[in-house]
C-alpha cells in the first residue's frame, strides 16, 4: 500500500539515504526537503548550489523542482534542466551511466537556449557546455572516470564542476 497525503495524493514518505535511494520504513535517513517547499529564484539556487556542495544531488533535485513547479511559464524549462542536471549527477553517484549520460545532455539541451539571457546570474553557457562534457567522458571512459570528481556545479559564476575532489 503506497502512503497517501491527506488530500490522497500518492506520496513516499519511506525515509532516503544520501543519493535519495529508498530505505526501509523505520530506518534513519537523510533530511527530506518538504513537500510544499517554496522559495524565490534566488533562495533557490543557494539552496541547491549548498545541497551541491554537501554532495546531496538528489535533494537538491528536489529544491529544484520546486522552483520550476513555481517558475513562471518563461523559465520553466530552464528549472526544469537545472533540476535533471542534479538528477544526472544522483545517477552519476548512484553507478548509473546510461541514466547519467541520458539526464546530463538533457539538461544541457534544455538549459542552453537560456544562455543569451541568463536569468537569475545561473551560469547557463558553462552549465550547459560542462553537462555535455560529463556526459561524454562518461560514454568514452565510463563512471570510473568521475568516480573522484566534484559534482558541485557554480550555478552562478563560473560552471566548471568536473574536476577531482581534493
Amino acid at each position: 500500500m503506497r502512503d497517501r497525503d491527506e488530500t490522497g495524493r500518492a506520496r513516499n514518505a519511506r525515509p532516503r539515504d544520501a543519493y535519495g535511494r529508498p530505505l526501509p520504513h523505520g530506518a534513519a535517513g537523510e533530511e527530506r526537503v518538504p513537500d510544499d517547499y517554496a522559495a524565490e529564484p534566488a533562495e533557490a539556487l543557494a539552496e541547491a548550489q549548498r545541497l551541491l556542495d554537501a554532495d546531496r544531488p538528489f535533494h537538491a533535485h528536489e529544491v529544484l523542482e520546486a522552483a520550476w513547479k513555481a517558475a513562471p511559464e518563461a523559465e520553466r524549462t530552464l528549472w526544469q534542466g537545472l533540476a535533471q542536471l542534479a538528477v544526472g549527477f544522483t545517477h552519476v553517484r548512484r553507478g548509473n551511466a546510461q541514466g547519467a549520460r541520458t539526464l546530463l545532455h538533457r539538461a544541457a539541451d534544455r538549459i542552453a537556449p537560456y544562455a543569451g539571457s541568463a536569468p537569475h546570474g545561473i551560469a547557463v553557457a558553462d552549465l550547459a557546455r560542462e553537462a555535455r562534457a560529463l556526459a561524454d567522458l562518461i560514454e568514452r571512459d565510463g563512471l570510473g572516470a568521475v568516480a573522484d570528481t566534484d559534482l558541485a556545479p557554480r550555478l552562478r559564476g563560473q560552471g566548471l564542476f568536473h574536476q577531482p575532489r581534493s
